[in-house]
C-alpha cells in the first residue's frame, strides 16, 4: 500500500526565489477558552520547478523528501491563477 502524502491548500505569498515559492496556509480555529474564531496562518517553502506559479496563486501543495535546508513541499497543481 502507498502511503499517503500531506496535501495542502494555499496562496503563494512570494514567488521571488529561483524555482521555489512560499505559500501561506490559513485555517481557522476556534478559541478554547473564548469562543472567538481565530485565523491562525502557516508560511511553507515549496518547490516550483518551472517557476510556474506566481504570486497571488491558489496552489495545492504536497509532502515531499527535503529539498533544501527548509523546503520540504512540492507545488502539485496551480488551482487558480491570481488574475482569473
Amino acid at each position: 500500500m502507498k502511503e499517503q502524502r500531506k496535501r495542502l491548500v494555499g496562496r503563494v505569498t512570494s514567488d521571488k526565489m529561483d524555482k521555489t515559492v512560499v505559500v501561506t496556509i490559513e485555517r481557522s480555529q476556534r478559541h478554547p477558552l473564548y469562543g472567538k474564531v481565530v485565523r491562525r496562518a502557516r508560511n511553507f517553502k515549496a518547490h516550483n520547478a518551472n517557476n510556474e506559479a506566481k504570486q497571488g496563486d491558489l496552489v495545492r501543495i504536497v509532502e515531499s523528501r527535503p529539498l533544501s535546508a527548509d523546503k520540504r513541499w512540492v507545488v502539485e497543481a496551480i488551482l487558480r491563477k491570481s488574475g482569473e
